[in-house]
């Protein structure tokens, strides 16, 4: 008997016929003789929804009130889920990521996972029931209810998969793999058998959204395989694990593409040790993703320096930049810089 986590994305639980659907293979897999994990996501753009009513009501959002909202999504796919089983005849129970047992640092919106103890699952696994644990949220060592940010249900599913020794990880997403590159970009993509780790990481960090990065380097540290499928089809997709390529396998895996991207530039930095560090040390601090960075030739004593980060964090950098020395404002802005050392771009 095999011990199976299944996580089904937004799309494949987007609507009633959508949750029915992956309920019947979930009693697929459970009659076929295995135990069965589930995380599904929010349905369709269920989390976008709530972060645009946050939007309309509030522009302070605590993170702490931020995190107890959105992570109501998940709930809701948890519970209309274990009912379709039921409706199955499958047993099921539905655990909240607190429930679980999965601890997080006090982070608010981008918390990571300390450890998952798993002891209610366990139980569950063990009366034959099918586990189904909302993704993309957990429990603080606070105390108090956090989410692992955009991904987190990817995240999720690994991070049970390890802490259950589970024999796979299967995420079913709207894709039926990884392919060479976009498909919807490029028709005559194929889709890869096999990836390894390393290959998926790099794809992830340039850009594809076919797994979360952070549910890469835990599957990658814990070695749990990795395949992923598409819920509309059923077939079989791509597996990620820690096989590496034949000698004479191709260099090039895949291209990808990644549209979510910002560059922010800050012209004449003084260039002498350290000024960089008190940039760059507290947009680590408020967990902004530094991608890129460049620094350009120094010239009488000053110079460039340029990075990427994602667009979702526009809002953080500008914050900690306007506040960094040289002071720096919104490139093409109204208001001018007060010294004309610095300004600030983010292209669209």
């Amino acid at each position: 008997m095999a011990l199976i986590v299944q996580k089904y994305g937004g799309t494949s639980v987007a609507d009633p016929d959508r949750m029915r659907a992956v309920a019947e293979n979930i009693a697929f897999t459970k009659r076929h003789g295995n135990d069965v994990v589930v995380v599904p996501s929010a349905m369709g753009k269920s989390t976008d929804n709530l972060i645009k009513l946050a939007n309309d009501v509030s522009k302070t959002q605590p993170g702490r009130e931020l995190d107890m909202l959105i992570t109501t999504g998940e709930r809701i796919s948890m519970a209309l889920l274990c009912m379709a089983l039921a409706d199955l005849g499958i047993e099921a129970k539905s655990f909240t990521g607190s429930q679980a047992g999965i601890i997080t640092d006090t982070v608010h919106t981008k918390a990571k996972i300390l450890e998952v103890k798993g002891d209610r699952v366990r139980e569950a696994l063990a009366d034959g029931k099918v586990c189904v644990v909302a993704g993309f949220q957990g429990i603080s060592t606070d105390k108090e209810i956090t989410s692992l940010g955009r991904g987190g249900s990817d995240t999720t599913a690994v991070a049970l998969a390890a802490a259950l020794n589970a024999d796979a990880c299967e995420i079913y997403t709207d894709v039926t793999g990884v392919f060479t590159a976009d498909p919807r970009i490029v028709p005559q993509a194929r889709k890869l058998v096999h990836v390894n780790f390393d290959e998926m990481l790099e794809m992830a960090g340039a850009g594809s959204k076919v797994l979360a990065l952070r549910s890469v380097e835990f599957a990658r540290n814990h070695n749990v395989p990795i395949h992923v499928r598409s819920a509309f089809t059923w077939e079989h997709g791509t597996w990620v694990t820690s096989q590496e390529p034949n000698m004479e396998d191709p260099i090039i895996s895949g291209v990808v593409t990644d549209m979510s991207e910002a560059k922010v530039t800050v012209v004449a930095v003084p260039d002498r040790p350290g000024i960089s560090a008190a940039l760059f040390e507290p947009l680590a601090a408020a967990n902004v993703n530094v991608d890129m960075i460049v620094q350009n030739t120094s010239h009488d004593g000053t110079t460039d320096i340029s990075f990427t980060m994602p667009k979702a964090d526009k809002g953080t950098a500008e914050a900690i930049v306007a506040r960094w020395p040289p002071r720096s404002v919104p490139r093409g802005s109204s208001t001018m810089p007060t010294s004309p050392r610095s300004a600030w771009s983010v292209p669209a």
